[in-house]
């Protein structure tokens, strides 16, 4: 089972090699990575999506909690939160293919980012849902590579990872 975990972190060197590491000695599989800067100058967020059905979330939020440099971790339930993942596309196009690759875009809401007599690069964000169908789509007309962030995600309301924190 999929989990979504936010780590807020001090911007420090090494910091995502111990926790990238961490989840590797323990044998947990990281499904996604996904690292920024926040509103705080000085505190990264780290998206974590991992895969803990046959161990305890729980060992896991411990053992993070552990590193010097996490100062705060939050399970994102999906009922609770947003979840968004950024794809980039590369898709094989002709003069009879064109238009319904852009057809499929539309339909999804998503963008041409690059054009190329034989190829569009496509841009689409969404849920996993979304982004996989519109994989789905597009793969008869022959995607030629593709590119994609770890997921991102935040909780829904007022509250916030970071509230609390003292701000510079």
């Amino acid at each position: 089972m999929s989990h979504v975990l936010s780590l807020l972190v001090e911007d420090k060197p090494g910091l995502l090699t111990r926790v990238a590491g961490l989840f590797a000695r323990r044998g947990y599989n990281i499904e996604s990575l996904a690292v920024g800067s926040t509103e705080v100058e000085g505190l990264s967020r780290i998206t974590v999506v991992v895969d803990v059905e046959d161990f305890p979330l729980e060992q896991i939020t411990k053992q993070l909690n552990k590193l010097i440099n996490v100062i705060k971790i939050v399970e994102l339930e999906p009922d609770a939160s947003v979840h968004r993942h950024h794809l980039m596309i590369k898709v094989r196009v002709d003069s009879t293919t064109r238009s319904q690759v852009l057809e499929a875009v539309n339909l999804f809401r998503a963008r041409v980012v690059d054009v190329a007599p034989d190829a569009f690069v496509i841009e689409v964000t969404g849920d996993t849902g979304k982004t996989n169908a519109f994989l789905r789509v597009l793969e008869p007309f022959g995607i030629k590579e593709m590119a994609q962030s770890g997921l991102l995600a935040i909780g829904r309301g007022p509250k916030s990872i970071t509230d609390r924190i003292q701000r510079h």
